[in-house]
C-alpha cells in the first residue's frame, strides 16, 4: 500500500499545508495510508485528519518514518548534513543553481532517496499542476501597499503577521489607508496566477492598476513607466531573456517610485529583473531600503502565501489531490517527470 506521510513544517512563520482533512479522506478512500504529523503551527486543526482516519505521529518524526513513506511537506527541511533516504515530496529550491540547493542534492545522494520538487510537477504540457502564485501575488501586493502607507507617515514598514482571513487582511489595509490618498501600481506579469492576484488585491483596495504582461515588456528595459507609478510589482519570474525592469541607477533617477513588490523574489539569480537589491526581507523587516530621500524600499519575502494560510492551503491542496491520488504510479505522468528533472539535477552531484 502507498502510504503519505505529511510532516510539521519546521519553518518558522510556516502555518500551510498541502493536504486538508478532506483530501486525506479522498486519498485514504482511494487506497493510500495518510499519515499526519502533530504540528504547533499548522492553520488547519489536526482532529479533522483525525476524523479523516489518518495516522497521527509527532511533530517533526518523519525520519524515523518506514523506508516505502512518502515524505509530504511544503517548505525545506531543516539544514543539516543528514543523509536522506526517504522519497520526498516539497519545494526542495535546488533546480536552479540555489547555494543551498546543492547541499540538500548532496544529502539525497548520500541516503538514497529522491526529491518530487513540487515546483516541477507538470502536466503533459510543461503547465505546473499547483501553485501557490495566486496568493502569493494578492499578500505580496498587500505587503507592498502597507509599505506605501507606512512611508506615508514617515516610517518603514513594521513587522507582518498570519491574518486569519483574507477580510482580516483587507480591513487591516482599510485601516492603513484610511484619511489619505490612494498609490498608483503598475504589475508586471498581471495575466500569469502571480500577477492575477497582485491585480485583484489592488482592485479590492481601490488602487489604480496598470497592467501589463509580456507584449509590453518584450521590447526590453529598463521603462521610464515603471517609474511613474508609486508601486512596482514585479510577478515575473526571472530566467535568461527577461529583461531589467529597475536599473541599478533607478534609487538616483528622478521617479514617482517609492515601493517595489518584487514578489518573484530571486535576487540570487544572475537574471534577477530587480537588481537594486541583494537579499530577501522576512516578516520581521518586510522591506529594504535601498534608498532614503525619496525613499525606495523592496518588499520580498519569499513566502507570502503564508500570510495568508487557510486561504492559501484549502487553494493549493485542491489543486494538488489528483496528482496526490496517483501516487501508486510514481513511475508515470507528472511524478515520473518530476523524478527525471531530480536525476537530471543528481548527474553532476553523483560524479
Amino acid at each position: 500500500m502507498t502510504h503519505l506521510w505529511m510532516r510539521a513544517e519546521q519553518r518558522p512563520n510556516e502555518e500551510r499545508t498541502g493536504l486538508t482533512p478532506e483530501g486525506a479522506g479522498a486519498l485514504i478512500a482511494a487506497g493510500i495510508e495518510v499519515t499526519v504529523e502533530e504540528s504547533r503551527n499548522r492553520a488547519i486543526p489536526l482532529e479533522g485528519y483525525r476524523a479523516a482516519g489518518c495516522t497521527i505521529a509527532p511533530e517533526a518524526s518523519w525520519p524515523g518514518a518506514p523506508d516505502d513513506a512518502i515524505i509530504f511537506g511544503l517548505k525545506e527541511l531543516p539544514d543539516d548534513d543528514s543523509p536522506l533516504p526517504h522519497r520526498h515530496i516539497m519545494f526542495g529550491h535546488a533546480f536552479k543553481g540555489q547555494h543551498a540547493g546543492r547541499r540538500l542534492l548532496e544529502r539525497f545522494a548520500a541516503g538514497g532517496g529522491t526529491l518530487y520538487d513540487l515546483e516541477y510537477l507538470v502536466d503533459s504540457e510543461g503547465r505546473r499542476v499547483a501553485a501557490f502564485g495566486y496568493w502569493a501575488g494578492y499578500a505580496g501586493a498587500a505587503v507592498s501597499l502597507k509599505a506605501w502607507a507606512a512611508q506615508r507617515r514617515g516610517k518603514i514598514c513594521p513587522p507582518v503577521a498570519t491574518y486569519a482571513s483574507r477580510q482580516a487582511l483587507l480591513d487591516d489595509l482599510a485601516d492603513d489607508l484610511a484619511g489619505g490618498p490612494r498609490p498608483s501600481a503598475i504589475v508586471i506579469g498581471a495575466l500569469g496566477r502571480v500577477g492575477s492576484g497582485a491585480a485583484d488585491l489592488c482592485m479590492e483596495t481601490g488602487i489604480e492598476t496598470t497592467r501589463w504582461d509580456v507584449a509590453e515588456t518584450a521590447g526590453g528595459g529598463p521603462f521610464a513607466e515603471i517609474l511613474a507609478h508609486d508601486i512596482f510589482l514585479n510577478c515575473i519570474f526571472a530566467r535568461p531573456g527577461t529583461p531589467v525592469f529597475v536599473p541599478r541607477t533607478a534609487p538616483d533617477s528622478e521617479r514617482r517610485l517609492t515601493v517595489i513588490g518584487d514578489v518573484a523574489c530571486d535576487p540570487d539569480s544572475d537574471y534577477n529583473p530587480v537588481p537594486v537589491y541583494d537579499a530577501a526581507t522576512t516578516w520581521t523587516a518586510p522591506v529594504t531600503r535601498v534608498h532614503d530621500a525619496p525613499p525606495l524600499d523592496v518588499m520580498a519575502i519569499d513566502n507570502l502565501p503564508s500570510l495568508l494560510p487557510v486561504e492559501s492551503s484549502h487553494d493549493f491542496a485542491a489543486q494538488l489531490l489528483p496528482s496526490l491520488k496517483r501516487l501508486g504510479t510514481l513511475h508515470d505522468g507528472v511524478w515520473a517527470r518530476a523524478e527525471a528533472e531530480f536525476e537530471t539535477h543528481m548527474e553532476g552531484i553523483r560524479a
